[in-house]
């Protein structure tokens, strides 16, 4: 689900980075929240991270959040997570420096999210609200990377659980934030190799591949 967000200072240009893709440490990251949209209201319930780099995990991070407020009954219908559960979990506002911290510097780490807009809704909203500076990470989204390079022959859409059973995730999707994050990292390698088929090799270069799909689908028009 993709929240529309009052501040998209989140994103990144990629235009000024020409690091090899191989070479970079890479958060994904995947967020449980109590509803579609930070500044009506809802929260966040859990976090899932996974940092890697050349192929291999680094490390995760993985925490229930108090929302401080009842989790609708519809959420837990959708993600089994309770109020039970994240009852005397911290807040956001505690558990932000150690997610900062696991995030580390925006000159090294590049944020990767599934529908990365609903997820960085939720981030930069927290920071704000409670007084943190939020990085100016460069983030890569995997539905729009997938739109790029997969046609819908191959998939007939680029939401996470399909992109999972066509890449054969080892992690099924579940809509609990580790396990969707780990595997938006296995969909996130599997995109990565295609990039390699078009001579994608850089954070550069596949920003112009976007460009370039772009003018290619407004000429065949």
């Amino acid at each position: 689900m993709v929240a529309e967000s009052e501040d998209v200072s989140w994103q990144s240009t990629l235009q000024e980075f020409g690091r090899p893709l191989q070479e970079i440490t890479f958060v994904v990251i995947d967020l449980e929240t109590t509803g579609g949209a930070p500044h009506l209201g809802a929260g966040i319930t859990e976090i899932g991270a996974v940092k890697v780099r050349t192929g291999e995990v680094l490390g995760e991070f993985k925490t229930f959040i108090d929302p401080e407020h009842p989790v609708p009954a519809y959420i837990t219908d959708l993600t089994g997570i309770t109020d039970e559960m994240v009852f005397q979990s911290p807040t956001i506002a505690e558990i932000f420096p150690s997610l900062l911290e696991f995030l580390g510097s925006h000159a090294e780490t590049v944020l990767v999210a599934q529908n990365a807009p609903f997820d960085l809704s939720f981030l930069t909203y927290a920071a704000r609200a409670h007084g943190f500076d939020w990085p100016k990470f460069p983030v890569l989204d995997t539905a729009i990377i997938a739109r790029k390079v997969l046609s819908r022959d191959e998939v007939p859409n680029c939401k996470l659980g399909t992109l999972a059973q066509f890449f054969g995730t080892e992690t099924t999707p579940n809509h609990r934030a580790l396990d969707d994050a780990r595997a938006t990292v296995d969909v996130f390698h599997g995109l990565l190799e295609r990039l390699g088929s078009h001579d994608i090799y850089t954070l550069e270069e596949l920003n112009n591949f976007g460009k370039k799909v772009k003018k290619k689908q407004k000429s065949a028009e």
